[in-house]
């Protein structure tokens, strides 16, 4: 086999494999509620709203391709990972190793080079320390508390989670949007007033960073994961 078919080959293998995060179920609702969505619903529309909302990124110049791949690979690792939901804290303490031996697993199957540059933007996105990566991040967070509220909190009334395990968990968007967390905050606000989600309880401590809480009837996932 010629290298130019090699290389041919790997790349159509990588495509075929990805495929398959359309079955990784979320705990996200549509936003119409009618089922969970899956990883490759959540990138496409995490890429959208990073193509439409960029002017909001705390930091000017962004190279919003570079965001947009980071939409496009940052939960191809919950292929053979799964996808963790950010409440669960028991969930969360592993997370990180089961990602990174799927991250050098699929982006193997790629050509050397091809592999090195997504396995650079999954760790850039990872890290969240570049201005691309803080944004992305806070698009990551924003687009399933709009599906939260947009079918009236549903999964966070099913997982027990609390305004304030909310607020604290995206209270990140801050860092890569602040217009963003400012109407997010707001969001959030107006949905524990409608009864989407529960005041916190006044007993309760400080909520960790990572908790049981959720979307969707009957599946797994987060809230921005992966968050992912």
């Amino acid at each position: 086999m010629s290298p130019s078919r090699e290389r041919l080959e790997r790349q159509i293998q990588f495509i075929l494999e990805i495929d398959r995060a359309k079955q990784i179920i979320r705990r996200s609702l549509l936003s119409d509620a009618s089922r969970l969505e899956n990883d490759a619903e959540h990138s496409w529309h995490f890429a959208m709203m990073a193509i439409l909302l960029s002017e909001y990124a705390r930091d000017t110049g962004l190279d919003l391709f570079k965001v947009v791949k980071m939409a496009l690979v940052h939960d191809l690792v919950e292929i053979d990972a799964g996808d963790t939901y950010i409440y669960d804290t028991a969930g969360n303490q592993d997370k990180l190793d089961r990602e990174r031996k799927a991250a050098d697993r699929i982006f193997a199957l790629l050509p050397p080079d091809q592999g090195r540059e997504l396995r650079g933007v999954w760790e850039e996105f990872e890290a969240r320390e570049s201005p691309e990566a803080r944004f992305a991040a806070a698009i990551d967070r924003l687009q399933p508390l709009l599906m939260n509220y947009a079918t009236r909190g549903v999964q966070w009334q099913r997982h027990g989670v609390t305004g304030d395990r909310v607020m604290a968990i995206n209270s990140q968007i801050a860092d890569g949007a602040p217009t963003l967390w400012e109407y997010a905050s707001e969001l959030i606000q107006a949905a524990m007033r409608q009864g989407f989600l529960a005041p916190p309880e006044a007993d309760s401590s400080p909520p960790a960073p990572s908790v049981d809480t959720g979307k969707a009837s009957g599946a797994e996932d987060d809230e921005g994961d992966s968050a992912r």
